[in-house]
């Protein structure tokens, strides 16, 4: 598995400004629809749930969201990197600006597995996060994150 297999180009975006959390997941659900075909408001209630659950910053700028959907196909990503870090109350108390949404079909188990652990390997890469914060064009920011380490199948 790689991440250019999880997102699709359409699913990358900068944003210079995003002034809450929420306002972030009503971007990225809409950004879903529009690549993906999954319903908005679906995807947002979904994020918003799972965020509620606990916080998903994982550190170092970034944050993981996920959620499961029905009719989902396969496992989807949408990456969003912000040019103005957004409190996220990160496990680091630091705030986020590089976004990475994982959406799975329900039961979706072990694939979501495998591609939430490739998403944080390849978003733990300094290198990597350092290359996407240097570039705003989502065509450049969706080939970086394609660069990343892939994942073999168990």
């Amino acid at each position: 598995m790689q991440i250019s297999n999880i997102v699709k180009p359409a699913a990358v975006r900068a944003f210079p400004q995003v002034g809450s959390k929420k306002r972030l997941f009503q971007d990225m659900a809409e950004l879903a629809g529009q690549a993906y075909g999954v319903d908005p408001s679906v995807t947002l209630d979904a994020l918003q749930e799972r965020e509620s659950l606990g916080p998903t910053g994982v550190g170092n700028g970034v944050a993981l969201p996920h959620a499961r959907l029905h009719g989902l196909p396969s496992v989807a990503g949408v990456f969003v990197k912000l040019e103005k870090p957004l409190d996220f109350d990160a496990v680091d108390r630091q705030p986020v600006d590089l976004v990475f949404a994982l959406l799975a079909p329900k039961g979706s188990g072990v694939d979501h597995l495998k591609a939430l652990a490739l998403v944080s390997r390849t978003l733990r890469d300094a290198d990597l996060r350092d290359k996407l914060r240097a570039n705003n064009d989502a065509a450049a920011l969706h080939a970086i994150l394609s660069s990343g380490p892939g994942v073999q199948a168990a």
